[in-house]
């Protein structure tokens, strides 16, 4: 296996270039009129209203898409629309999804972009189901080896418990978190696929969880002999493991046909 990247004990983020298109454009999101929902109001294009209904003032649906299409390169818009969106009630947040599921075909901006600040935030299982089903299509780059962060702690009883950390889109990232005996199989799996990564720092930092930075390599290696392990006995791996695959390369499959 190649020598692990260099690490840090932050989780990574997408570099990223900030721009507001709509601040350029000199939009005014409090002048914009009838027709939005209730919500902050302001001189930024961070506390644009979103428009309600099928008639609403013009310059509404312009600012509006204008600030849409920063979601996908500014974390200043993107952390403002998590905010925004966190404020309203139930009712507004479905008009919030219902104006984005009209508009999103006609932007240029990925459907990760529109939907992973309000995930951040939200908790409805319901509403999270819609966004998930609207960005399940899309794709983003896959992060590369070097970008992602592992973290890891080993247990008084042996176990192991390592959190892998992939960058997915501005400040937000992948996580999978894995509890496992590196010789004896996956006990647990889950992947938390959009995360803030201030919520994901937290996580890492609190309590008395003993994680800490490792090699990423380390963490592949030893999850790859727990996979190798309940391969030999029979059991499937969780299916949360399988979103990060592309990090254990050629070899386990060459390893799992000459163990099985």
């Amino acid at each position: 296996m190649s020598a692990a990247p260099d690490y840090d004990d932050e989780p990574p983020r997408r570099a990223r270039q900030v721009s507001s298109p709509a601040l350029e454009a000199g939009a005014d999101p409090a002048a914009l009129g009838e027709g939005v929902a209730d919500g902050p109001r302001g001189d930024h294009p961070e506390s644009a209203q979103v428009p309600t209904g099928t008639r609403f003032d013009p310059r509404a649906r312009a600012a509006w898409q204008s600030w849409l299409s920063a979601l996908a390169t500014d974390a200043e818009a993107a952390l403002a629309a998590a905010l925004a969106y966190d404020s309203l009630d139930a009712e507004g947040r479905d008009a919030w999804l219902d104006v984005l599921e009209q508009d999103a075909p006609s932007l240029a901006v990925p459907a990760l972009a529109l939907y992973a600040p309000l995930l951040s935030v939200e908790t409805d299982e319901g509403r999270r189901a819609r966004m998930l089903a609207s960005i399940a299509p899309a794709r983003l780059e896959r992060a590369r080896s070097h970008e992602v962060c592992a973290y890891r702690a080993v247990r008084p009883d042996g176990s192991h418990l390592a959190v892998v950390v992939a960058p997915v889109y501005l400040d937000f990232v992948e996580v999978l978190t894995c509890n496992y005996l590196r010789d004896g199989g996956v006990v647990s799996a889950q992947r938390d696929p959009l995360r803030h990564v201030d919520a994901v720092t937290e996580i890492l930092h609190e309590g008395d969880s003993g994680l800490e930075p490792t090699p990423l390599a380390v963490v592949v290696d030893e999850l790859a002999h727990a996979i190798l392990a309940d391969r030999r006995d029979g059991r499937a791996s969780p299916e949360a493991l399988g979103a990060f695959a592309h990090l254990f390369g050629p070899d386990l499959e060459r390893w799992g046909d000459g163990e099985a």
